[in-house]
């Protein structure tokens, strides 16, 4: 039952599911928590974590596998090659927003994403793409490289997951808060 491959019941999914999600949420706020910590956020013994990883090394490579999909996924959902850059970005930051734990979990600590093929890390082509539209329709500075901004872009996004996860930030202010600070800057 280790592997992601195997066909599970329903009854396992939900399990393996949770564990996983467990996993990311106990990480992004302790990178080193033990795995009876992240077996007990999840519901379940440190047998049954066991069965279904079993090692902490595996566990985290298929947590992270997990959350660079879901990170895909809300990435492509943004639709961010639709409407204005600014609408675009808006709705990237948002779904991006929505995983907090997932962000802060991938990108806080680089050794997570370490041993991940490079093929298999996510990629940054929508950002890239959104922020090279913004560029050429005037949007986003065109005397600052596609890089910095997208860097730029992608820090205010990681900051203000960890923010929100910790509670420095309210979730429904966080959206307008990283735009305003990524659009003005931080000048009165």
């Amino acid at each position: 039952m280790s592997t992601s491959s195997q066909i599970l019941s329903h009854a396992q999914a939900r399990t393996r599911a949770a564990i996983i999600e467990a996993t990311v949420s106990v990480l992004a706020a302790n990178q080193t928590a033990s795995l009876p910590v992240i077996a007990e956020a999840a519901g379940v013994g440190r047998t049954t974590l066991h069965r279904y990883f079993p090692d902490r090394d595996h566990l985290i490579r298929e947590a992270t596998a997990d959350s660079i999909a879901k990170v895909r996924e809300l990435g492509l959902g943004a639709a961010t090659d639709q409407g204005t850059p600014i609408d675009a970005l808006h709705r990237l930051v948002a779904s991006f927003l929505s995983a907090s734990d997932r962000i802060v979990f991938l990108f806080k600590d680089p050794a997570v994403l370490q041993n991940i093929h490079p093929e298999e890390r996510p990629d940054d082509d929508l950002v890239m793409d959104l922020v090279r539209r913004g560029q050429t329709e005037g949007v986003f500075a065109s005397d600052l490289s596609a890089v910095w901004i997208e860097h730029a872009l992608l820090a205010l996004v990681l900051q203000g997951c960890e923010d929100v996860r910790t509670g420095e930030l309210q979730a429904h202010t966080a959206v307008t808060t990283i735009l305003r600070t990524f659009l003005r800057g931080v000048s009165a």
